[in-house]
């Protein structure tokens, strides 16, 4: 083993933090018999020579000794090397993508290239170990063949027969998962991957899909919430008043009842919908619920026009199957392997960690943990079947598992971010989580419900339960080296404009120091939060006109502005006259902020507003913006467009994006007042930056009241640029679009109803998220709704 090793320049190769001097000594470390070695070993390797998945020329040069390693029988944890080659070979390129020897990722590119190359050149190598007998290497090797091996057709065939004689449930559905990596990557083999996968998904009863044991599932169910009440304007409360989110009423509260009843194997009126129960599978017919799920989770991979309309009464009765232990016990629980042994003290490795917790959830709570992969498989597939997908997650809430519950609210955030739909049902389940004694099941749902703002709305009641149990303990979040925040559950019920949270959020107004996002929370409750504007103007009169006063200003300041709290314009010039030279500039762009939003009621503020107007963009290292911004502010105020024009149309007609961007704003909102700068603005329309051209457009529309030019470059934007459709619904919203007429531009009604009909949200985007894009997205279709029902107001 390792010949020819020494005699590889290692130093001269690089890894993720330097010379790769070290990696000979972690390749022995994947071989030696001290399983803390090689635990290692196997760490450093994927936080060094395949850091964050980068290909390096060391990682190339340790391919041909890793599967040296993989096929020597006296080496363990084969499985881990494994793989680690999965991953090293497994970046695939775009086939229509040509290298290009100039390109800044060209060498990454041909690194990933050659190292899928060298994995393929050597995936002979899995062919022996299908049949070995360390389980490691059997659950990882399958998908190694279908990813490398270039004979698929002998890998299909071979993963069959293999499925015949495997009596380890997961390894048998890694040759599940296998067959449907190749299905995805040979199209030629995909019909027979499809027909297999299909006859795996028939029950055990003459072909039919199996009947499922309700009453045997339904034990463990967590319990109903407590009937809460909640009072309201017209004086009625508790279950049965309008806008009550306890019980069984609220949105989706009958819904969630009804879930329960059919769970339980009775109809809406309580009734048992079957007295029969059906026995275990047939003696000598092999069953495997866990089986029949992994092949329809790669049929909705692989093939998802090929699932039935009704997959999901299918796959909710196999999780109960294997909830409830129905079945041969083989098919539940996989076996247990060897104990990790217990490391020396010092800092525990990154990968020591993963398996730790995975081996403790595995341990404590789940009959099938594995059901979560195949769960998010299936989800993927099933892609824009939003109703089916809530159907699913709905029933995953109401599992006895904690562990699939917390699985089922994670893919509910997932789903909710990217699709549009009716949830209802599905937050107020996830707000029933919040009952549960599991802390980590707790924190999920908290973080589901944190970035739904309105959509919570069915969760408030237990939102607010659990604030208010919980006590200042989860008010606050405590960071070693940051500002201490607010605890996610209060955020998320400010967000909902729950009043509830304002009696709290007075408490933390008295708390030094004081979270750092709370005035973010005081903004989302509107005039529910007028109780607090006191004592908002008391911090700020309170705070120390030093160096962090940007830190510790910018969330009342934003509190304030949110409110239009024009009364607290006494302490807002307090900071206007005395910000320090340090980050003065970003404190006075925030002053300015909450000045503009108070309006003409800020009039004592035009003085100082004037002066900044004259000798703000004078000051040394004053951005080029700083004059526009103020311009806006002093318009707002005192609406004096001879004051702010000349400025405004300076900085139209400058070469600075962001001075552009302001002060097409600011003359968009003077309306008709701003028509001097028409000849300045349609220039703009034509300008290379296509935020600018926007920008110009929307203003341009404004100051001459009507669409002319400006359409055209908004209608483009509407397509090549997602985030533009908020504005531009905006504008549609306050014309009758409805018809197509000429108060509405061309195609204006055509594209608003195309939106309403999408499916995805406008500004979903795979592998990243944003903490509004949720509520950006809902406001987006309430602007198209109102434009197209021809209503100036919401």
């Amino acid at each position: 083993m390792f010949g020819g090793i020494d005699e590889v320049e290692w130093a001269g190769l690089e890894h993720a933090y330097g010379s790769a001097g070290d990696v000979p000594g972690l390749l022995r470390g994947l071989a030696s018999p001290d399983p803390v070695v090689r635990e290692s070993a196997l760490d450093a390797m994927y936080g060094a020579v395949h850091h964050q998945g980068d290909v390096y020329d060391s990682t190339l040069a340790c391919i041909p000794f890793l599967l040296e390693l993989v096929v020597d029988p006296a080496v363990p944890d084969r499985g881990g090397i494994i793989e680690l080659l999965t991953s090293i070979g497994g970046i695939e390129l775009d086939g229509d993508d040509e290298l290009d020897p100039e390109c800044e990722e060209f060498e990454s590119a041909a690194n990933y290239a050659m190292a899928a190359s060298a994995v393929t050149a050597g995936a002979d190598a899995f062919l022996s170990l299908v049949g070995c007998e360390d389980r490691g290497v059997r659950l990882t090797v399958p998908l190694a063949l279908a990813a490398f091996h270039d004979e698929p057709a002998l890998v299909l065939a071979l993963l069959r027969e293999r499925l015949k004689v495997e009596q380890d449930p997961e390894v048998r559905l890694a040759y599940v998962e296998a067959g449907g990596r190749i299905a995805l990557r040979h199209d030629g083999l995909a019909p027979e991957v499809v027909e297999w996968l299909t006859a795996l998904t028939h029950g055990p009863h003459d072909g039919k899909p199996s009947v499922y044991d309700p009453d045997a599932y339904a034990v463990g169910l967590p319990p109903e919430p407590p009937v809460r009440t909640r009072p309201h304007a017209d004086g009625v409360n508790g279950p049965n008043g309008p806008g009550s989110q306890g019980g069984t009423s609220g949105p989706g509260g009958a819904q969630r009842a009804d879930r329960r009843n059919r769970a339980k194997g009775r109809d809406r009126t309580g009734r048992s919908t079957d007295g029969t129960r059906s026995g275990p599978p047939a003696p000598g017919r092999p069953y495997d619920p866990g089986l029949r799920l992994s092949a329809i989770a790669q049929l909705a991979r692989c093939a998802p026009h090929t699932l039935p309309a009704d997959v999901v009464p299918d796959v909710t009765g196999l999780l109960r199957e294997l909830r409830t232990g129905r079945g041969p016990e083989r098919f539940h629980r996989a076996p247990a392997g060897p104990p990790r042994p217990v490391p020396p003290p010092g800092p525990a490795t990154l990968l020591g960690r993963l398996l730790d917790q995975r081996d403790a959830e595995r341990a404590t709570t789940r009959t099938a943990p594995w059901t979560g992969d195949l769960l998010r498989t299936l989800h993927d597939g099933l892609g824009d079947r939003v109703d089916d997908r809530i159907a699913l997650l709905a029933d995953q809430l109401c599992s006895p598992d904690w562990g699939q519950r917390i699985d089922a609210v994670r893919m509910s955030a997932r789903l909710m971010r990217t699709w549009r739909g009716g949830y209802g049902e599905l937050v107020g389940l996830i707000g029933e989580q919040l009952h549960d004694g599991e802390p980590g099941l707790a924190d999920a749902a908290v973080t589901a419900l944190e970035d739904l703002h309105g959509l919570a709305l069915p969760a408030a009641d237990a939102l607010a339960d659990h604030v208010i149990a919980g006590g200042p303990g989860r008010w606050v979040r405590r960071w070693a080296e940051e500002p201490d925040a607010l605890g996610r559950a209060l955020v998320a019920l400010s967000r909902t404009g729950d009043v509830r949270a304002v009696p709290v959020l007075a408490r933390l107004l008295e708390r030094d120091p004081l979270p750092r996002d709370l005035g973010f929370a005081v903004g989302h409750l509107g005039a529910a939060a007028a109780p607090l504007v006191p004592a908002l103007r008391e911090r700020l009169g309170a705070l120390p006109l030093d160096d962090r006063l940007y830190d510790t200003a910018g969330s009342l300041l934003w509190a304030v502005k949110a409110l239009r709290a024009s009364e607290a314009l006494p302490e807002v010039l307090r900071l206007l006259r005395g910000a320090p030279e340090y980050r003065r500039e970003w404190v006075v762009e925030l002053v300015l902020r909450a000045l503009a939003a108070f309006g003409p009621a800020a009039a004592d503020a035009v003085p100082g507003l004037r002066a900044l107007l004259r000798d703000g963009a004078r000051r040394d290292g004053s951005s080029p913006a700083f004059g526009a911004k103020a311009a806006a502010a002093l318009w707002a105020v005192e609406g004096d467009a001879d004051a702010v024009l000349p400025v405004l149309c300076a900085a139209l007609a400058g070469p600075d994006q962001g001075a552009r961007r302001v002060a097409a704003e600011t003359v968009g909102a003077m309306g008709p007042a701003g028509a001097g700068a028409a000849s300045v603005l349609a220039p703009l329309l034509t300008a290379a930056d296509p935020w600018t051209r926007v920008d110009a457009a929307h203003a341009l529309w404004s100051v001459t009241g009507g669409p002319g030019l400006s359409w055209p470059v908004l209608r483009a934007a509407w397509d090549s640029l997602p985030s533009t459709r908020i504005p531009t619904a905006e504008r549609l919203a306050g014309r009758a679009v409805a018809d197509g007429s000429a108060a509405g531009p061309g195609g204006a009604a055509g594209l608003l109803r195309s939106e309403l009909v999408q499916v995805r949200r406008h500004n979903a985007i795979d592998g990243g998220y944003g903490s509004h894009d949720i509520v950006r997205d809902e406001r987006l279709l309430a602007r198209c709704r109102q434009a197209l029902n021809g209503r100036t107001s919401p």
